[in-house]
């Protein structure tokens, strides 16, 4: 599918979030054009639509199509321990300092279908922290929360994950946190009972708690500039001091209005600390 710039294409996808900020209060007005741009066509593609403003109305007229269409507006892929080093550093740098808390809260944001959720619950259940962490689990899609409560995956992707979390420093095997059966694996329970899911949107809504690990990667990267600074000044009030906020491997404070409030902890791994 062709994801050329077109002046009056991307005009007319402008009036369509605008419609649908002022009809669902979904609010991707600030979300990277290429990316926004690349997924309407998909969206058209998907119900049949010949122009952006077909689409438009179709969407206007049946909350349904609208709630169908949020998948192609949110980005869904991921996989559990994606990029090992990152988990890895989790573990070795960031869980002992958090451990000398009495209590944990983590804000896993933008967690999509829970891959990364359930990645960090194992990584702080080998370490010993689970039964006194608290995960907040956020996103703005209702099938990706509920997906991720659920933690079913297909059993075919069991062994990118099993890799993964060996390269991440993984104690055990994958294999002791999930049962199978109808070709799906089911993480087990114990993993969710530290974890809260909620609506939230890094576009509209506010800070909700205290936190002392920011996990959000890869999101920032479908965000315009204005919206990253907006995401990471909620990061940066929802920290406590010394805090930790855990990004994606292309994804940087550097240009952040917000950078001077964070130190570089570890850089490779994109891992900063609230000053």
């Amino acid at each position: 599918m062709r994801d050329d710039a077109d002046p009056s294409f991307d005009a007319e996808v402008r009036e369509l979030l605008d419609a649908v900020y002022r009809v669902y209060q979904h609010d991707f007005r600030h979300y990277a054009v290429a990316s926004m741009r690349r997924r309407v066509r998909q969206a058209m593609s998907r119900f049949g639509c010949r122009s952006v403003d077909e689409l438009r109305r179709l969407l206007l007229a049946d909350a349904g199509v609208f709630a169908e269409m949020l998948q192609f507006l949110t980005v869904q892929l991921s996989e559990l321990f994606r990029d090992p080093a990152y988990f890895r550093a989790v573990r070795d740098e960031v869980v002992p300092l958090l451990g000398t808390y009495p209590s944990i809260k983590v804000w896993v944001a933008g967690c999509s279908t829970g891959e990364e959720l359930w990645s960090l619950a194992i990584v702080f259940e080998e370490e010993g922290l689970l039964d006194r962490t608290l995960f907040y689990a956020t996103d703005i899609n209702p099938k990706a929360l509920a997906a991720a409560e659920a933690g079913v995956y297909p059993l075919e992707r069991m062994a990118q994950f099993s890799a993964n979390y060996r390269r991440a420093g993984g104690k055990r095997s994958l294999a002791d946190y999930y049962s199978t059966g109808y070709n799906a694996a089911v993480f087990d329970r114990r993993l969710r009972r530290r974890v809260l899911f909620a609506d939230h949107s890094l576009a509209t809504d506010q800070v909700f708690s205290e936190v002392h690990l920011v996990s959000c990667r890869n999101v920032l990267i479908y965000f315009d500039r204005e919206l990253q600074d907006r995401a990471v000044g909620l990061f940066r009030d929802a920290l406590v001091h010394r805090g930790f906020l855990g990004l994606g491997t292309k994804e940087t404070l550097r240009f952040s209005a917000h950078v001077s409030s964070f130190e570089e902890w570890l850089p490779a791994q994109r891992i900063y600390r609230r000053r």
